[in-house]
C-alpha cells in the first residue's frame, strides 16, 4: 500500500526523541510488540508481574533531564515522503487513521504519536525499544521505535511490505479507540489467557486496524481532498496478515521457549489475529469488532 503523493502530512501531533526522559511513571501500556510479547511470556513464565515491565526498564538516561536528539519530522512533507521515509510512513499512517476514525467515531479526538530510539519516558513508565510499540492511556500517546519493523521482518519472518508496518500502526490506534470508548480497562479484569480479556482486547485493535484498511483508500484528506492512500492490492492484504500473524502469542512463545502455552496468551494466535484483522477489512463496521461478545474467538 502506498500514499497519494498529492496528501500532506501534518506532524503538529507527532513528537521525536533519541533516548532520555525523567524515569518511570505510572500506569500500564498496552499493545506491545514482538518484544513487549516477549517479554511478557518470559515474565509470565517466571512468575513475575508483567505489569511491571515497562516501568523496570533500563534508562542510560534516567535522572539526568538529557534527551538525545529525534528524528527531524521537517523531512516528513508530502505522501511522497512516506513511501520513501520509514518514520514518515508512521506519521502518514497516523494521518489516515485520524482521518477514517473521525468519520466513523462519534466523538473521536487525536492521539499524540512519539517516534523515539533505543529509550523513551512515557506516561505509563519508561520503556526501551524491546517493548516494541505500544500504546499509553495515560498520555494517549502511540509509541514507535521504527527499528521494530526490521525485527518483525528479520527475525519473526513478516513481509516487509508498507502494509505489515502500517497494520501495527493501525493496532496500536485501535487501542486508543478502546480508550476513547472507556473499554480499554477491561483488559485488566477477569480471566486472562487464551479466552481471557487481554486476547479480547488485542484482537479487537486488530479488528479495528482492519476497519481502517476498509476505508484508507476511499477517505479523503480535508485540504487536498485526494485519499490518503492508493488502492489495496492483493499482495497489500497479504502483507498485513503476514504481520498479523508474526505477532502471534503460539508462533512467539513457540520460537522463544520451544512450547505453546495459552493460560499466558496475551495477544491472541496467528490465526485469530489474522481472522480478526480480516474481519473488519471485509465489513469496514466497528461494531462487527466486539470480541467481548462472542464465545470462540477463533
Amino acid at each position: 500500500m502506498t500514499f497519494n503523493e498529492g496528501m500532506r502530512i501534518d506532524t503538529s501531533t507527532t513528537s521525536t526523541s533519541g533516548g532520555g526522559g525523567r524515569g518511570p511513571g505510572r500506569g500500564l501500556a498496552v499493545g506491545g510488540g514482538v518484544g513487549g510479547l516477549l517479554i511478557v511470556v518470559v515474565a509470565l513464565l517466571l512468575g513475575v508481574d508483567p505489569s511491571s515491565v515497562l516501568s523496570q526498564q533500563d534508562n542510560p538516561y534516567a535522572g539526568s533531564g538529557v534527551e538525545a536528539p529525534g528524528f527531524d519530522l521537517s523531512q516528513c512533507r508530502t505522501g511522497a515522503d512516506a513511501n520513501e521515509i520509514v518514520q514518515c510512513r508512521v506519521v502518514a499512517t497516523g494521518n489516515s487513521l485520524d482521518g477514517v476514525w473521525a468519520q466513523h467515531m462519534q466523538g473521536y479526538t487525536r492521539p499524540h504519536v512519539r517516534l523515539f530510539t533505543d529509550y523513551v519516558d512515557t506516561g505509563c513508565g519508561g520503556a526501551t525499544s524491546d517493548v516494541g510499540p505500544f500504546y499509553c492511556p495515560a498520555d494517549q500517546t502511540a509509541y514507535f521505535d521504527t527499528g521494530f519493523f526490521d525485527v518483525l521482518r528479520d527475525q519473526f519472518g513478516s513481509s516487509g511490505g508498507p502494509l505489515a508496518q502500517e497494520y501495527v500502526v493501525a493496532h496500536e490506534f485501535g487501542h486508543h479507540i478502546q480508550n476513547l470508548q472507556g473499554t480499554l480497562g477491561r483488559a485488566q479484569q477477569g480471566a486472562q489467557g487464551a479466552t481471557g480479556a487481554g486476547v479480547r482486547t488485542e484482537l479487537q485493535a486488530d479488528c479495528y486496524a482492519g476497519v481502517w484498511a476498509h476505508y484508507a483508500t476511499i477517505t479523503k484528506q480535508e485540504g487536498t481532498d485526494v485519499p490518503f492512500l492508493n488502492p489495496l492490492t492483493d499482495q497489500d492484504i497479504a502483507d498485513a496478515l503476514s504481520a498479523a500473524a508474526a505477532v502471534g502469542d503460539d508462533r512467539i512463545q513457540k520460537q522463544a521457549t520451544g512450547r505453546v502455552n495459552p493460560e499466558s496468551w496475551t495477544h491472541g494466535s496467528s490465526e485469530q489475529r489474522q481472522k480478526w484483522f480480516t474481519t473488519g477489512y471485509q465489513t469496514g463496521d466497528p461494531n462487527k469488532c466486539d470480541t467481548f461478545a462472542v464465545p470462540d474467538l477463533g
